[in-house]
């Protein structure tokens, strides 16, 4: 009897997916006297490298961290969006 050919679940591509679904997880946060827009970043997801505003130090490439700008600018949406900062998740947490 011949072999089937479906395809086994790759692991990889699913902890691929799961990254990409945890990374699109945007949230508000009210801190330091305003609303911030926080959004994660995961490793996969992280091309390049950053300087973290909190500690100065940079961010590597291929490191978890958090995108983080105004929610509630004076500015509009686009000039918010614009001024984002890539934040260490420790960092952004005692900020």
């Amino acid at each position: 009897m011949p072999r089937s050919r479906k395809r086994r679940p790759d692991s990889s591509r699913a902890d691929e997916s799961l990254d990409r679904l945890i990374a699109g997880w945007k949230r508000t946060e009210v801190k330091r006297g305003g609303e911030w827009t926080v959004q994660p970043l995961s490793g996969p997801q992280a091309a390049k490298e950053y300087v973290c505003p909190g500690c100065g130090r940079t961010i590597p490439v291929g490191t978890p961290h958090l995108v983080v700008w105004r929610a509630d600018g004076v500015l509009g949406d686009a000039a918010d969006l614009a001024a984002r900062r890539h934040w260490h998740t420790h960092c952004w947490r005692i900020a």
